[in-house]
């Protein structure tokens, strides 16, 4: 009885490699991905503690 293929070792490693390859040509070539956020950010961030809608949600629960 056999319990694992041979093969999935060698696919496998193929599978690394291959994505290797695609990190690789992407720092090469030096494009980057746009995170979610990017677009859609605020210019300036609010700084330091402020309530906002999910925190008031938490004191509502909190209390008794």
């Amino acid at each position: 009885m056999k319990t694992a293929k041979p093969n999935a070792r060698r696919n496998f490693l193929l599978a690394a490699s291959a994505g290797t390859a695609g990190v690789a040509a992407a720092v090469v070539t030096g494009r980057k991905a746009a995170s979610p956020g990017a677009l859609d950010a605020p210019e300036q961030k609010a700084r330091g503690y402020h309530v906002s809608a999910h925190i008031e949600k938490y004191y509502r629960t909190t209390e008794s």
